[in-house]
């Protein structure tokens, strides 16, 4: 089984406290990402939109690294930190997939590991055969 651990350029490399994703075969394990930028600094503080869009971005630049898109996400799960940030997650969701979203699992939490941070997102993607 091939494993590849993935760090995109340009992110913040997490190592050794958890690595990015990792491609196994045709398929990429995504870690939940925040809204943060190059540096690892929270962006969009108190701003759902923001935040979801940055956590979207960040997924996309992952998945570029491992020679995927968010086109190729099959599965998503979504921390909120309050149930009232749905409505502002679900509108910049619709921008990323305006048809035939990935299978979705949205929970909420008491916090997370950054302060501040109202959402984070791990997704799943499988490539096509032979990409």
């Amino acid at each position: 089984m091939a494993r590849t651990a993935i760090q995109p350029p340009g992110m913040a490399d997490p190592r050794p406290r958890y690595t990015h994703a990792w491609r196994v075969n045709d398929t990429i394990y995504v870690a939940g990402q925040l809204a943060t930028d190059g540096e690892g600094k929270l962006v969009a503080p108190n701003d759902i939109r923001g935040q979801a869009r940055a956590a979207f971005e960040n997924i996309g630049r992952v998945l570029e690294a491992a020679g995927a898109s968010l086109k190729d996400v099959v599965r998503m799960t979504v921390f909120i930190t309050d149930m009232r940030y749905r409505e502002g997650y679900h509108e910049v969701r619709q921008q990323f997939y305006p048809t035939d979203p990935p299978a979705s699992t949205l929970v909420q939490i008491v916090a997370l590991a950054v302060p501040g941070a109202l959402i984070e997102i791990e997704a799943t993607a499988v490539l096509d055969a032979g990409r």
